[in-house]
């Protein structure tokens, strides 16, 4: 039954779960964690991505990626890219049941919510100031940072023998941690195209009540953006031997 598919799927699934659950419970009103801020939503996608990589190995993925950016550069490190097409297409049906979940979960909570735009942030992201080139860029800049960083703590260049085994999920949370609180602010970081873009074709179907469009005018950014990031991360690492 294990498989490194549905280890990438059910990963993706507890990641969006627990991630896009923390939006939802911060911005839907009546919710007992509303108006609990940034931190609480940074610490908490910390947590989802910890989880997320845990459950996605015990369902048989040693790779646990759970984002088409980390596909990405490591075929690139690698020169395999058998993985990206199958992870992605994985990573993004995860994300899809994961925010469905997430709709099921705060059921009666959306009617109650006036705001339009917030139920939709509880499903994928949007811009403090829409501008499409620096939010792209914003995009390109924090993942460039997440994979590079990931990247560096498991190598040997690095540590001789790379993350100690079981450490490496508890870091990487640690680097989504610090980006967002560091570089979250400009676009809500979504740092992850399945992350943004499954979640965004849920809210496009689901029968959400009172909500606004899906804003697929801005979907490219955290997608393209990403995976940019992640590539140009990826070409690094290969070109240092990490």
């Amino acid at each position: 039954m294990r498989s490194a598919i549905l280890g990438e799927f059910m990963g993706t699934f507890i990641l969006i779960l627990l991630g896009n659950g923390v939006v939802a419970g911060v911005l839907l009103k009546r919710s007992k964690a509303e108006n609990a801020g940034w931190m609480v939503i940074c610490t908490a996608w910390a947590f989802a991505v910890l989880c997320g990589i845990f459950t996605a190995n015990l369902f048989g993925s040693p790779d646990a990626h759970l984002n088409p950016a980390f596909t990405l550069a490591f075929a690139i490190t690698t020169h395999d890219y058998s993985k990206v097409l199958p992870y992605i297409g994985a990573q993004i049906a995860g994300a899809i049941v994961g925010a469905t979940t997430v709709w099921l979960f705060y059921q009666p909570f959306w009617a109650g919510t006036p705001d339009a735009e917030a139920k939709r942030a509880c499903f994928c992201t949007s811009p403090a100031i829409r501008n499409y080139p620096s939010n792209f860029i914003s995009e390109v800049i924090a993942t460039f940072v997440l994979v590079l960083v990931a990247g560096a703590m498991g190598s040997r260049l690095v540590l001789s023998s790379g993350a100690a085994n079981g450490v490496g999920p508890f870091l990487v949370g640690c680097i989504v941690w610090g980006v967002g609180l560091s570089l979250g602010g400009t676009t809500g970081y979504a740092i992850n195209p399945a992350r943004d873009f499954g979640p965004r074709i849920a809210h496009a179907i689901l029968p959400i009540a009172g909500k606004t469009t899906s804003d697929w005018s801005y979907a490219w950014v955290p997608f393209l953006g990403p995976m940019v990031g992640g590539a140009i991360a990826g070409a690094i690492l290969l070109a240092l031997g990490a």
